[in-house]
């Protein structure tokens, strides 16, 4: 009985494993027909494509590249536009000797730009990469031969210095180590005195630091004005000045002593007259000149050439209405004849003198402006706030230097100055008929 039921066990299981092997089998050709089919459609497929799939190829290549186009601006000032960067510039400063532009953007790179090229077709530059990071600030030395940035990750200063080639060209190299963390608060601001004595950095939380070259704090200044909206370095380089969210603009004088050892940082003067909090300041050339643009809807022009040390105020020169708003950035050309003010993505462009309104340049950049400055010779305007650097003609500076000329030819006594002068505006003249008549980007 026990070995009628296994031989019967036995042959059930044969039977099984036959079934199976027969299914596997079936289902190895099933498969083999599906793929051949698979392939006899897509060999049809192939043929039948044509210039369907060159096509689809097209509109995908199309989909992948389908960026914003780049923002397209005319106006009859503009001298040059700048397109080097594949990020969007935050910052824009001249070296000393009016030779090179510095832009800096969230590329990566630092973008050194030759003067003489604005008037150019070609606009080349010299590329420094920042590593492992991206610098949103960046100033001159005062030897225009190195630069700092501030480096936006590591929130500390770097110093590159740019090593001359012989083909003219330059090389950077980055310091070996950046200035120490201090700062608790966003940045504003940072730069160098022009004496190469300190190095200036201010945060929002009302901070001012005051370094030496070797990133050794000399001093920390405590605005207390709340908020520090922007902060900077006099030209003459004697000075640091901030404002904020208090309706004044503070001016600090920071001192050395005969043998260029750091003593202390005084106050100076303040500029005051404002009903609303300021968004910043500018000073000209010879710092003799400062300009604030205020929340209270309006410019001032001050005289700030006063003996602070003997209790003498800044004089108020002249208050303009103007429009503005937060991130507003102004500028003083280093004549002190003309002021300019960002708002948005707009620019402004006023006679320092008269106050009157002489252009506007609407929609400069696709994004508001993050930095506008003249050049030393007062010839361009130059702003940032996309990923492309507008250069103006500085017209309203001609003017404003034609009609100067002007006046003091009518009180010029001898005959050779009087004919100097009318020399002086006949070539003033002649070159802004030359900008004005120059084709537009």
């Amino acid at each position: 009985m026990e070995v009628a039921a296994l031989v019967a066990l036995t042959l059930l299981l044969g039977a099984l494993v036959i079934l199976v092997a027969l299914a596997v089998v079936r289902r190895k050709e099933e498969i083999k027909e599906e793929s051949e089919q698979a392939a006899e459609s897509s060999a049809e497929a192939s043929a039948a494509k044509g210039p369907t799939s060159k096509k689809q190829k097209q509109e995908k290549q199309r989909s992948r590249k389908d960026k914003p186009a780049q923002h397209s601006f005319s106006h009859p000032l503009l001298a040059a536009s700048l397109k080097g960067h594949s990020g969007n510039v935050t910052c824009l400063d001249f070296s000393s000797n009016g030779k090179y532009l510095a832009s800096c953007a969230d590329d990566r790179t630092v973008r050194i730009w030759s003067t003489k090229d604005f008037l150019e077709r070609e606009h080349k530059c010299l590329r420094a990469n920042v590593e492992l990071d991206h610098a949103t600030l960046v100033r001159f030395s005062p030897d225009s031969r190195a630069f700092i940035t501030w480096l936006s990750n590591g929130d500390a200063i770097r110093i590159f210095k740019m090593i001359k080639k012989d083909d003219g060209t330059f090389s950077f190299k980055a310091a070996s180590e950046d200035f120490p963390q201090k700062h608790k608060a966003a940045i504003v601001n940072i730069g160098i005195a022009e004496t190469g004595k300190f190095i200036m950095s201010a945060s929002t939380d009302t901070t001012i630091l005051i370094w030496d070259l070797k990133g050794e704090v000399l001093a920390s200044i405590n605005t207390n004005q709340m908020t520090n909206s922007y902060a900077a370095t006099s030209p003459c380089g004697r000075f640091v000045a901030s404002c904020g969210f208090t309706p004044d603009v503070k001016v600090w004088e920071v001192c050395f002593g005969k043998g260029g050892e750091f003593r202390e940082v005084t106050r100076a003067f303040d500029l005051k007259g404002h009903s609303a909090g300021v968004h910043a300041f500018a000073f000209s050339n010879d710092s003799h000149r400062m300009v604030t643009v205020s929340k209270d809807g309006t410019w001032k022009l001050w005289n700030t050439n006063v003996e602070y040390k003997k209790q003498q105020d800044p004089y108020l020169l002249g208050t303009v209405p103007c429009s503005s708003s937060d991130g507003s950035r102004v500028a003083l050309s280093p004549d002190g004849r003309v002021v300019a003010i960002s708002d948005g993505c707009n620019v402004a462009m006023f006679d320092a003198t008269t106050g009157n309104l002489e252009e506007e340049l609407r929609g400069v950049h696709s994004e508001e402006i993050t930095d506008i400055r003249f050049d030393i010779n007062s010839r361009f305007l130059v702003c940032s706030g996309d990923k492309a650097i507008r250069v103006f003609h500085n017209a309203p500076g001609y003017r404003a230097s034609i009609r100067d000329m002007q006046d003091m030819l009518k009180k010029a006594q001898n005959e050779a100055m009087k004919q100097r002068l009318q020399q002086q505006i006949r070539e003033a003249q002649s070159a802004l008929d030359t900008v004005l008549a120059a084709p537009t980007e």
